[in-house]
């Protein structure tokens, strides 16, 4: 398999209607739906002028909890989005209250959403975990705002009633489990374990995972499950290795840093395999070679497809005058696109209301209509002044939402770790 796989995706469904006629064709192709967008038919305005629009959103991301070593390449990714757009200068300024989104342990949600939403942001941006966003997701649509996650990959939202306000740019769980599941089978191995977040994002990732390695074969053999906030992993890794498998594969968050030390010795660290929900740059926090030869996924391009933007980032994080990033990206990439797209749909509508923005949203990422390739917000801007419509193009892929807000266009990074326990493009 090739560091990473690409996912095509094309159908009509509503809201309201179930999860159906899901087709897997090998590893890198597959059918997807998501969140809503233009209602067919629409026609771009094709108003041409100057605008002047103040827009302001918020981000519930996460400062604290489970995946809050996503927070700060995600948080780069919004400022970073926001400073090209203000730069820019052509027709929108960008207004952000920033807030956390914690997790369902902490639920740091449950008092900076009601600030967020008593800010008067048309958008929110957020959260990373499925599972957490679960959790506030009709809060927010019900108020008529805007929610729009870079990294929520459940296949949950796919059919959620959202009032057509949910969007993301990170593909379903769907894709990067097939991808694992025939990952793990082509390396050779015939049964798996697994240890499973109980939660949408980690028994949705685990299933799909099954489905691609039993369909390869191999069979699993185990898959104990833990909840958000439990502390101890002895029985979970008791059971996994009692089960004797080729592979394991950890569906966790952060948590797998507790699970680590107990795992290191006992199984082989090349047949270990990570999760976008766990994938991080571990380097002297386990002994050097701990991790090597372990591999993993996440969405989104391999950081060396990225170019120059992670370079790019990282000047303007530390230069803003926070830490490094230390080569942590993960949904970096994701995020900017949110507000890009924002930006864009905003520009088109020539509104700052969320029901405005959201119904152009498909429209700029070129899920709709004719529009003109473009690569960054001045380009897509300038086209939208000029009377046309943009198509953007984004960093983290081409988007193209279709009618209900999924991306129907995908890569899904597979990484493996050195020496050093820090990860790099799979060869």
């Amino acid at each position: 398999m090739s560091a990473f796989a690409k996912a095509f995706a094309s159908r009509s469904r509503t809201r309201k209607a179930g999860l159906v006629g899901i087709a897997l064709v090998g590893a890198s192709a597959l059918v997807l739906s998501g969140c809503a967008a233009a209602d067919e038919g629409d026609e771009p305005s094709g108003d041409t002028g100057a605008r002047d629009l103040s827009l302001h959103i918020g981000t519930a991301l996460p400062q604290t909890g489970n995946l809050a070593f996503l927070g700060p390449p995600e948080n780069a990714g919004v400022a970073y989005a926001v400073s090209m757009v203000n730069e820019a200068d052509l027709g929108v300024t960008l207004e952000v209250t920033v807030g956390d989104s914690g997790d369902t342990d902490n639920k740091a949600y449950e008092t900076e959403i009601p600030r967020l939403l008593g800010e008067d942001v048309a958008a929110i941006i957020g959260a990373a975990s499925s599972g957490t966003s679960l959790q506030f997701i009709d809060q927010v649509v019900g108020e008529g705002v805007i929610m729009f996650s870079p990294a929520n990959t459940s296949d949950a939202f796919t059919s959620y009633e959202d009032n057509n306000l949910y969007f993301r740019t990170a593909p379903s769980d769907v894709l990067q489990g097939e991808v694992l599941g025939n990952l793990i089978a082509e390396d050779g191995h015939q049964t798996l374990g697994m240890i499973v977040l109980n939660d949408s994002y980690g028994t949705g990732l685990a299933k799909y995972t099954q489905e691609a390695f039993e369909a390869a074969g191999g069979e699993v053999v185990a898959q104990p499950m833990y909840n958000t906030g439990d502390t101890s992993f002895d029985s979970q890794i008791s059971e996994v290795l009692a089960a004797d498998p080729d592979a394991i594969a950890l569906i966790t968050f952060e948590e797998v840093k507790t699970m680590l030390p107990n795992l290191i010795g006992s199984f082989p660290a090349e047949n270990l395999y990570f999760v976008d929900g766990n994938l991080t740059q571990f380097g002297d926090q386990l002994p050097a070679g701990a991790l090597e030869g372990a591999k993993g996924t996440y969405p989104g391009l391999n950081v060396e497809d990225l170019g120059s933007f992670t370079t790019d980032l990282e000047a303007f994080w530390t230069g803003e005058g926070n830490p490094s990033l230390n080569n942590e990206y993960t949904y970096a990439a994701e995020s900017f696109d949110a507000v890009i797209l924002l930006a864009l749909a905003a520009l088109a509508a020539n509104s700052t209301e969320s029901a405005d923005i959201a119904g152009k949203l498909q429209e700029v990422s070129g899920g709709s209509g004719d529009g003109e390739t473009c690569t960054t917000y001045e380009q897509c801007a300038q086209i939208i002044l000029d009377g046309g419509v943009a198509d953007y193009d984004g960093l983290s892929g081409p988007i193209t939402f279709d009618e209900v807000g999924d991306p129907t266009e995908a890569s899904i990074g597979i990484y493996q770790f050195g020496p050093d326990n820090n990860y790099t493009a799979a060869e």
